[in-house]
């Protein structure tokens, strides 16, 4: 059974008449008749009875139309909107976002994005995850780019990678020839963190704790271009997402172990209201350039050659950035 012997038969159901029908779906009147008889031969039921010069449509017949005009109807639409995601988008997007994924994840996506649909107008907000979360909720974002709230009863989340943090060092630290560290090891150490009301603050003094390290936390700040400046400038490490060490290559990054401080990023969308347009086609590319982030390579080096392991992409197929 092919598409045609379904737009066939709902035109012959419609009209009721061979010569009609054929018009309608701009093919002979024999092609038609054969096409209906291929189609009653392969369900095993007649369709259509003659009664005198007239077309009646039998009980199997009619118990199928319904079916078949969802389906139909299901099908054209997805076309409709496949031909117009092809077309420039115009309107507005709305983005929230984490700190995390607005150094170089999130100019990447929209540098796409202008390339396909320079229309539109795009509005970035850098909030915390939680703020994120409530401002796709309430629908002032179309989507958001942040790791999965606390408090999210009404977005569904769409998680895209696993995301660990890692220890960065500058080159003169006596921490810059490892090739990894154990998160005991960070006991004592100079470090700054974010501050104690972020949940990677959080999550971080719970590794921390189940270890039993303190580390002196020299500076508290949320910041992370500023975080990396005080570690170019100050014998500190810092402990930072890899999604936003990307384009960081004169500082090094050390993988930390035992355990791996480990997040998992996401989009969040609303669960009660339809995604726009412009939305789902940046989604698209997100999803990609997540994908085709170097971090989902293992075994690449920093910018002093120093190897690490990447997790970006772990949990999905490796795939190229979109539209080149």
């Amino acid at each position: 059974m092919e598409l045609r012997h379904l737009r066939y038969f709902t035109a012959l159901a419609e009209q009721l008449n061979f010569t009609r029908a054929a018009e309608t779906v701009h093919v002979t009147q024999s092609t038609l008749s054969h096409q209906i008889k291929q189609l009653e031969t392969e369900i095993g039921h007649r369709l259509f009875d003659r009664i005198g010069k007239r077309i009646v449509i039998t009980e199997a017949g009619e118990q199928l139309l319904g079916k078949v005009k969802l389906a139909l109807s299901a099908i054209d639409d997805g076309l409709r909107s496949l031909r117009g995601s092809a077309q420039q988008l115009s309107g507005s997007l709305r983005i929230g976002v984490t700190h995390t994924f607005n150094v170089s994840l999130l100019p990447t996506c929209i540098d796409i994005f202008f390339s396909k649909h320079p229309s539109v107008r795009v509005t970035v907000q850098e909030q915390n995850a939680e703020t994120v979360g409530r401002g796709v909720e309430a629908g002032e974002f179309d989507i958001g780019i942040a790791y999965r709230p606390n408090s999210a009863a009404a977005i569904s989340f769409e998680p895209l990678c696993n995301d660990e943090m890692a220890l960065v060092v500058s080159p003169t630290h006596p921490l810059a020839q490892r090739k990894r560290i154990r998160m005991v090891e960070l006991h004592r150490q100079n470090l700054v963190l974010s501050t104690n009301d972020t949940t990677t603050r959080e999550l971080l003094d719970g590794w921390f704790r189940s270890v039993g390290a303190e580390p002196v936390i020299v500076v508290e700040m949320n910041p992370i271009a500023s975080a990396l400046a005080l570690v170019r400038r100050m014998d500190v490490g810092a402990i930072i997402s890899r999604q936003a060490l990307i384009e960081v290559k004169d500082l090094c990054i050390i993988p930390i172990e035992n355990p791996t401080p480990m997040r998992t990023p996401g989009i969040l969308w609303n669960r009660d209201r339809q995604p726009t347009a412009a939305a789902k086609s940046f989604a698209v590319i997100l999803r990609n350039a997540v994908l085709g982030t170097p971090m989902a390579s293992r075994g690449r080096r920093n910018g002093n050659g120093q190897r690490f392991a990447g997790t970006m992409g772990k949990t999905t197929k490796l795939s190229r950035l979109a539209a080149k």
